[in-house]
């Protein structure tokens, strides 16, 4: 069926023509007006022109960017402080210093285990730990 009679078969529209992967029943929603392929608003009828040009894609940025959290720079600091909170865990169980469970889940991109009582005074002498602000006063 290619159209549908909305507002109590007073407006006769077409039909959007997304259909459901599970089922493979075709959408029941009005298809949108501006759309393109003929898809309702839940189906990408609304948006078929995003900015092309670089300076549209920054205005794009710039008007959802609410803080400076979630930028590269930012997720690549606070990826780098958690691959030392990591290693600091792993020293403390090196040394015998806890026995606390591990923190489960997903690591950090730069996280290298620490295995060894080498290692850990590799971290003490390196001052690897020490770049944390506000951990040491030098």
């Amino acid at each position: 069926m290619k159209t549908l009679l909305t507002a109590g078969g007073k407006i006769l529209c077409l039909r959007c023509t997304a259909k459901s992967k599970r089922t493979g029943v075709q959408c029941g929603r009005p298809a949108s007006k501006l759309s393109k392929t003929q898809k309702c608003h839940m189906h990408g009828g609304r948006g078929n022109s995003a900015p092309k040009t670089s300076s549209g894609r920054q205005r794009i940025i710039d008007a959802h960017t609410k803080s400076g959290r979630y930028t590269k720079e930012a997720k690549f600091e606070q990826s780098k402080a958690s691959a030392r909170l990591l290693r600091l865990e792993d020293a403390l169980h090196v040394l015998g210093m806890t026995s606390a469970a591990r923190t489960r889940g997903r690591k950090a991109g730069s996280y290298v285990p620490v295995t060894s009582i080498d290692e850990v005074a590799e971290i003490l002498f390196d001052g690897a730990l020490h770049s944390v602000n506000g951990s040491v006063d030098h």
